[in-house]
């Protein structure tokens, strides 16, 4: 019963990030080693930083994030 809640905990922190437009650091690092075993894995704070400019858009208006009003 334990095993299965904390599965499920997980299952949904994961669907949590997803929803909010984070992937998952570790399902990045697995598809790089195993696609592109010749690039750069790059570390979680690198990867976190992209994820974040890619989304809200870090390199706008003199780095501000975009917004309707």
């Amino acid at each position: 019963m334990l095993e299965q809640l904390t599965t499920m905990g997980r299952y949904l922190g994961q669907t949590a990030l997803l929803m909010v437009g984070m992937p998952n650091y570790d399902s990045y690092a697995a598809h790089q080693r195993s696609q592109h075993p010749d690039a750069p894995v790059m570390s979680y704070e690198e990867f976190f930083r992209e994820r974040q400019e890619a989304r809200y858009g870090g390199g706008g208006k003199g780095g501000r994030v975009g917004r309707c009003c």
